[in-house]
């Protein structure tokens, strides 16, 4: 009996939140079920049903897993608006249907966020909350569904924000991608200018020292000119 329960307990929390595990396993203490958990995975090849009690904790920790990935998918698209509840919107794109209004689904869709997706019992308080909601005072369709109608269509709608999510994701690497490459090729441009102005300076620094030996070479012989000119004006 205390296996089972510490392999459910594995399927709920998953193998590294021990410390929930420990808490929840009936007569006995924590450190028990933590010295215990410590020899089952050193020893748990030894076991013969093995294959089928991991594949029992892959199970839950994979709906852990997915249970993680909803909620942050449900806190971006919260996240997007000031008042949620007012502005929210859904991108239906072919998957509307026809009985749920958009009205109703923000609802559930905001209502199951503040409540907790990962909550037990949730789509519960999800129809309590509906039936409570003065907005849906006169609407039977939605007052009159069952917590297992509104699960099936929480799941769709979570389907529809994680295709979003992904599409504004996917856009949102595109143009980081398009703004590091336009970078690249400006600071690749600029690269190559800067030897071709640099190259052309010294050919004028060249330039200017044949002019000045030019000078040099023409003040000389007017040097020579006048000194030559003063020795036959002795004479």
């Amino acid at each position: 009996r205390d296996f089972n329960q510490f392999i459910r307990l594995h399927e709920k929390y998953g193998r590294e939140d021990i410390d929930s595990i420990s808490r929840e396993v009936e007569g006995k203490s924590p450190q028990e079920v933590l010295d215990y958990s410590k020899v089952f995975w050193e020893r748990c090849s030894e076991l013969q049903d093995v294959d089928r009690i991991m594949g029992q904790i892959e199970k839950g920790e994979a709906k852990i897993q997915r249970r993680f990935h909803i909620k942050k998918a449900l806190d971006a698209k919260i996240n997007r608006y000031r008042a949620p509840f007012h502005q929210l919107r859904i991108a239906y794109g072919t998957n509307k249907g026809k009985n749920y209004t958009e009205e109703e689904d923000r609802f559930l869709v905001c209502m199951l966020h503040k409540l907790g997706f990962d909550k037990e019992n949730v789509y519960d308080e999800l129809r309590c909350g509906i039936r409570n909601a003065p907005q849906f005072r006169f609407d039977w369709f939605i007052k009159s569904r069952t917590a297992m109608e509104l699960q099936r269509r929480c799941n769709t709608l979570i389907t529809l924000i994680e295709r979003e999510n992904h599409e504004i994701e996917e856009k949102e690497k595109a143009e980081q991608k398009k703004k590091k490459g336009s970078k690249d090729s400006s600071s690749s441009a600029s690269s190559k200018a800067t030897p071709h102005s640099a190259s052309s300076t010294p050919s004028g620094k060249s330039q200017k020292r044949k002019g000045d030996k030019a000078g040099d070479e023409e003040s000389s012989s007017n040097s020579n000119n006048t000194a030559s000119a003063k020795k036959k004006s002795k004479k």
